[in-house]
């Protein structure tokens, strides 16, 4: 269980479609995943996809999964 003194961390979430890192990130900011899917999902389309892309795979890297025993 999550201290409220300790700060908030971001994990990649174990609902996924591809790497988890959206789901991860909805769930870090209380938003409905589909929502943030579909949001990145156009914004990769009206900038050629390269930008989103490349940020999508770095975050596959750096962020974590989150671990098992997290809640």
């Amino acid at each position: 269980m999550q201290q409220e003194n300790q700060p908030k961390k971001l994990y990649r979430s174990e609902d996924r479609m591809l790497a988890g890192v959206l789901a991860g990130f909805a769930e870090y900011i209380y938003v409905d995943k589909t929502l943030i899917r579909l949001v990145f999902v156009l914004l990769s389309i009206f900038t050629a996809g390269f930008p989103g892309l490349l940020a999508y795979i770095i975050c596959w890297i750096v962020i974590p999964e989150k671990p098992q025993s997290y809640e």
